[in-house]
Formats: C-alpha cells, sequence, structure tokens
C-alpha cells in the first residue's frame, strides 16, 4: 500500500525550508515534479521541472534571502490535492524586507509532490525589517 500525503508531511516540509534544509524539502517532492514560481514571464510565472531543477531553485531562494522564513504554515489535503497557507518574509540582497501572505496548491501522487503552485501577495518592499 502507498503512502498517501498527510498535513504533516507538509509542515515538516515548510519545516524544512526554513531550516534551510534542501534534502529535507525534497523529501515529498516526485522525480517529475513541476513547480510554477510567484514570479516570470508567463501568467503561471515560470516553470521548473524535476526535482534537482526546483532543488536548485531552491536553494538559490535561500542564497539570496538569507533569512528566508515561513511562518505560520498551515496545511490540508483533500484527495489528491493540498493547500498551504504561510506568511513569507525575509531580507532582499539590496537591504529591503518582504513580509507578504501567500498559499502554495498541490497535487500529488503517491505520497509526493508532482505539481507545486506557488501565489503570494504582491506588497512594496520595506526599507527594513519591522521590529516587532
Amino acid at each position: 500500500m502507498s503512502h498517501s500525503l498527510t498535513a504533516e508531511d507538509l509542515a515538516n516540509t515548510f519545516d524544512a525550508f526554513n531550516r534551510h534544509d534542501i534534502e529535507g524539502v525534497m523529501k515529498c517532492f516526485a522525480e517529475n515534479s513541476v513547480f510554477y514560481t510567484v514570479a516570470g514571464n508567463e501568467v503561471y510565472g515560470a516553470r521548473v521541472e524535476g526535482k534537482e531543477a526546483i532543488a536548485k531553485a531552491f536553494s538559490a531562494v535561500w542564497a539570496d534571502i538569507t533569512d528566508a522564513h515561513w511562518a505560520h504554515h498551515s496545511h490540508f489535503v483533500h484527495g489528491d490535492r493540498a493547500v498551504s497557507e504561510w506568511t513569507f518574509s525575509g531580507t532582499m540582497p539590496d537591504g529591503k524586507f518582504i513580509e507578504v501572505e501567500g498559499a502554495d496548491l498541490f497535487t500529488h501522487q503517491n505520497g509526493k509532490i508532482t505539481i507545486k503552485q506557488a501565489l503570494r501577495k504582491n506588497r512594496p518592499l520595506l526599507d527594513a525589517k519591522p521590529i516587532k
């Protein structure tokens, strides 16, 4: 019997995102998975194909935004679809700060993510990280 993707699997994936742990993040991705980014020239952003290319794309975010963090993440799975909601924050290379809400829409099969469609709010960058 094959494993089904669970909300706990997604929570563990986002905890790995926050540790900048690429092996932990990629555990739930299928070899032939597709990632649709939040930005790009196409109506869907940009398309990144294959587990290795997706791992490189995620690692590039951490290289550019060294304090990248997904807070308040919550997850649910229904059939072969899943949703994660989160608040992304981090300091851009130019010192500007981003803090926006977003979500990922997933398609999964046999316990592995086959499609990750990332969506987030388009908010102006802040001059500095807010003091909380």
